[in-house]
């Protein structure tokens, strides 16, 4: 038996409105670039911009790009030399929560902003005003613009802090030692994930990383299991009944005695164990 298959044809399918929101020129400055202080667009033309900041380095590639609320952007990934900082010799432990955003092994806390939660009224109001107009109209596209500009300032926010707080501790600390998180997994729990989803550990983690590697610094993520439970004096571990739950803040150590709070004796441990991987004793330098 012979089996013989033919390519039917198939109708042209829409492109719908949007379908696009962004164009990517791998051959820049070719297509697109910059012309004293207009950008230079094939096919377009000279498009006024406001320049973030000066283009430093040699252009590779440029993205045009829309945002839901409409706004347009224009990134370029420059190839340029790293700026290295000057080395330091003290090490950090930071472990990250709900209830302040990072506790340092210093005993520094970050507070943590909850930005979702601040505008979650103002985020519900424009919500209903959305949903009360029909579908298809423009009264119910300008109302989802609204929506999406709450959105929008949210992230800003967000991006803006971790931003910042990177920044800080990749300029104080030259060896800095974070938790290895499984932050995917853990917004399964169904009672903390939108507040796991406002702090934005990931984010976080991957601006502190790519800061630390530009700056030259020492920085590794290591395993959080047992960091809350163990003594970081003794190295007792609360097994059991004695196990710590989320609740309860303070780390009561019944062997030495130790009277710390939970998030400072999680971030000591980790300093611990980020030293000891990278072969230092834990009394490597005084902070």
């Amino acid at each position: 038996m012979i089996i013989v298959y033919f390519s039917c044809p198939r109708f042209q399918s829409f492109k719908g409105y949007g379908r696009y929101d962004s164009i990517c020129f791998p051959q820049a400055p070719s297509g697109c670039k910059m012309e004293g202080e207009k950008l230079y667009v094939s096919k377009i033309g000279h498009i006024k911009i406001i320049l973030h900041r000066p283009i430093v380095g040699k252009v590779k590639t440029s993205t045009l790009s829309k945002t839901s609320t409409g706004k347009w952007f224009v990134c370029f990934a420059t190839e340029v030399e790293p700026k290295r900082l000057p080395e330091l010799s003290n090490e950090i432990g930071i472990d990250v929560g709900l209830k302040t955003f990072a506790t340092l092994s210093d005993g520094v806390e970050i507070e943590n902003p909850r930005f979702f939660r601040k505008e979650q009224d103002e985020l519900a109001k424009v919500q209903r005003k959305l949903s009360k107009e029909v579908k298809g109209t423009p009264e119910r596209r300008f109302r989802r613009k609204a929506v999406a500009r709450v959105h929008e300032c949210i992230g800003w926010k967000r991006q803006d802090f971790s931003h910042q707080q990177s920044r800080k501790i990749v300029d104080k600390y030259g060896k800095i030692f974070v938790e290895d998180l499984t932050v995917n997994r853990m917004l399964k729990n169904r009672r903390l994930s939108k507040s796991i989803s406002d702090a934005a550990w990931s984010s976080f983690f991957s601006n502190l990383f790519a800061k630390a590697v530009e700056a030259g610094r020492i920085i590794f993520a290591v395993n959080p299991a047992y960091t809350s439970q163990t003594c970081s004096d003794c190295g007792y571990r609360k097994t059991g009944e004695e196990k710590l739950l989320l609740d309860y803040r303070v780390f009561d150590c019944p062997s030495c005695g130790l009277h710390i709070d939970r998030d400072l004796n999680a971030a000591l441990n980790i300093k611990a164990v980020g030293l000891y991987r990278v072969g230092l004793p834990l009394e490597a330098t005084p902070l």
